[in-house]
């Protein structure tokens, strides 16, 4: 297999941190062939800044050059599902940006269609493939901090006036948006078991999305996961895993873990050096996620044994709970 060949999907700010990202990796393994943007001179412009072969004014072009291998898509959120619809129709394996849907409902569609279609589905939740991750997923099975009792993890940025974050219509929320990174490490730190009960509680903005909560996920054997997120103001951003042996820290920002601190002993993992200025803090880390896609295309793997379909459902379904005990709905939502 020759490098692999992506097609981007969007030329917004994450785009530009991925494909930034892409070329901390080697040029054999991974090559950007062609991008696609709503404004055909939007896509012009980042194909002539990252030397990208096509650029297209539309989605449906991109889904039909034979050139692509796979599709990042970056889209805003209301905007997954039909996209991502439309490359897996057209036979293209997707890495689709968190959240992969607007509800459970969503994401569920999209891995069912990537089913039938036989074709490679991930959600880009890139936290779960820095170094460091793999190797807290390592301590945890090795039960370096013994049984796992308790999870904290906070993120908040003020973000309140950025309209992507409070446009319902846009698909804003912390939640979507920033929350459900909590939740997702949650959820690998006690390996995609469903939680028994789930409480939240929180704040909205005049816009009916929500902009502050707090979320206890309760599971078996009297073990807990105590979530906080807002877009009103900074938090911490950091994460811990108290076990009945130790403890594991993640300082900020602890979705892009570049250093772990375990019953008080650190060690680090820096990232490459990024060529061009990044518009998101530790981006160039969206590396391992690519190369984790290759590896996965390379074993003819239709799915990833480390952000799963089942996991994208999971983290879903505990998303939908939360929003409906906030009253927070989206068109989406209607039958």
């Amino acid at each position: 297999m020759g490098p692999l060949r992506w097609g981007i999907c969007s030329a917004g700010m994450i785009s530009h941190d991925f494909l930034v990202a892409l070329k901390t990796l080697p040029p054999e393994d991974h090559k950007v062939v062609a991008i696609a943007s709503r404004e055909l001179s939007r896509a012009q412009k980042y194909a002539q800044t990252y030397n990208i072969p096509k650029a297209y004014g539309s989605y449906a072009e991109l889904a039909q050059d034979p050139d692509v291998d796979v599709v990042y898509v970056a889209v805003i959120h209301p905007y997954h599902l039909p996209s991502t619809f439309l490359f897996i129709q057209a036979g293209k394996n997707v890495l689709c940006e968190k959240p992969l849907g607007m509800n459970s409902a969503e994401v569920k569609a999209m891995v069912q269609a990537a089913r039938e279609k036989g074709v490679f589905l991930m959600e880009a939740f890139w936290s779960r493939f820095f170094p460091l991750s793999e190797k807290l997923r390592s301590l945890l099975r090795q039960r370096t901090i013994g049984d796992v009792v308790m999870v904290h993890a906070d993120f908040g940025l003020p973000l309140i006036t950025v309209p992507r974050t409070t446009e319902k219509e846009l698909g804003g929320g912390g939640l979507l948006d920033i929350g459900l990174y909590c939740v997702q490490f949650a959820c690998m730190v006690f390996e995609g078991e469903k939680p028994e009960s789930i409480v939240a509680s929180g704040f909205l903005h005049d816009t009916g999305v929500d902009k502050t909560g707090s979320i206890i996920l309760n599971f078996s054997g009297s073990r807990q996961a105590v979530l906080t997120y807002t877009v009103t103001t900074k938090l911490p951003n950091q994460a811990s895993i108290s076990g009945t042996k130790g403890i594991i820290e993640i300082p900020s920002t602890f979705w892009s873990p570049v250093q772990l601190v375990v019953n008080g002993k650190s060690e680090e993992c820096p990232l490459p050096s990024p060529s061009q200025k990044l518009y998101f803090p530790n981006t160039t880390g969206l590396r391992y996620e690519a190369e984790h896609v290759r590896q996965c295309l390379l074993q003819g793997l239709k799915e990833s044994p480390v952000m799963s379909h089942a996991d994208s459902e999971l983290v879903h379904s505990i998303l939908d709970e939360v929003r409906r005990q906030l009253g927070v709905s989206y068109p989406q939502d209607r039958p």
